[in-house]
């Protein structure tokens, strides 16, 4: 209505664009270095968690607190561009993206294996100077080689369990936070202190730290394995949040309030966030694990493709679960 909605949208689709592209580089890579993709968000939701707390208890106006986001997310994006810019360069970068590129690597062979083959490789330099051209990340014309890959529908049957729970995953997370979690109110202290920062903290803060946690310990292990039966039922389980923060001390509301006690909530929220976190950051490593080295760029960007699915319908079903409260 005031012209605010369009920006809002393009942002949006910009930033679903740029999400499907990094994780489709990062399909080209073994798959543990999806996991500091997954935590990197964590991290930057937690500082966007700490500047609100900031902003409320230096008492900034709302138009100073959003000048300065935006300030340090420009400085962000700026190391982000040249870090990619420096990242053809890396001779680690380059043996992988060319990999991608090389009749010589069996179908059947993993970016982990190859990874492992890399550490062999005389370090001298001479194999990327004498045998292989340098390359590039923007190189159309072997992009257009690739283009006779696998359609994007096989690639989907061979991963589409990893794809559907991180869809189901982000769908529970969405759909519950922040409409639902963010009109619960402190009984400890409604009026006081603790309930000016009750939400900032015991909501935003708390479950982007833990979120962060969880997103960061899969680079330490990953369990259970991606054939387990155990993940889908982990994934499906977390449905029960569902219900847990409807319960929760919520207002306005209808239904009675069966866990009215801040910790209750607090409670609710570590364990909500940290398993968003670490299962959603299992199913993004394990997506492009699935198929084959020359099929994994595609593969990350049909993950990323279902994690924004998994956004816009919890987005959608966050309206339907506040009406019911």
């Amino acid at each position: 209505p005031n012209g605010v909605d369009f920006p809002v949208l393009c942002l949006s689709a910009f930033g679903a664009v740029l999400q499907g592209s990094v994780f489709g580089l990062a399909g080209l890579l073994p798959t543990y270095y999806t996991t500091p993709i997954m935590s990197g968000q964590g991290m930057a939701g937690t500082f966007a968690a700490l500047a609100l707390i900031c902003a409320i208890a230096s008492g900034s106006e709302q138009t100073n607190s959003a000048f300065g986001y935006f300030i340090t997310a420009c400085g962000v994006i700026l190391i982000a561009i040249l870090a990619y810019l420096g990242l053809p360069r890396l001779e680690y970068a380059q043996h992988h993206f060319r990999k991608e590129r090389s009749n010589h690597t069996a179908p059947t062979e993993t970016s982990d294996e190859a990874d492992a083959k890399f550490n062999f490789l005389p370090k001298d330099g001479t194999h990327d100077t004498e045998k292989v051209p340098s390359i590039s990340l923007m190189d159309k014309e072997e992009e257009a080689e690739q283009s006779e890959n696998v359609p994007v529908i096989a690639i989907f049957k061979k991963l589409w369990l990893m794809a559907l729970l991180v869809c189901f995953t982000f769908t529970v997370t969405i759909g519950v936070f922040p409409a639902v979690t963010v009109d619960v109110k402190s009984i400890v202290s409604p009026k006081g202190t603790w309930g000016l920062y009750f939400i900032p903290i015991g909501c935003f803060l708390f479950f982007n730290v833990f979120d962060w946690v969880g997103r960061s310990l899969t680079a330490i292990f990953m369990w259970p394995g991606h054939n387990s039966r155990l993940l889908p039922v982990l994934v499906l389980c977390r449905v029960l949040f569902v219900p847990l923060f409807m319960l929760c001390n919520v207002w306005p509301r209808r239904l009675p309030v069966f866990f009215a006690h801040d910790a209750w909530f607090i409670v609710f929220m570590i364990f909500f966030s940290f398993s968003n976190g670490y299962l959603a950051s299992l199913c993004m490593c394990y997506g492009p694990k699935k198929v084959s080295p020359k099929e994994a760029e595609t593969a990350g960007t049909i993950m990323s493709f279902f994690l924004s699915l998994g956004l816009a319908l919890g987005a959608v079903l966050s309206f339907l679960f506040r009406a019911m409260i």
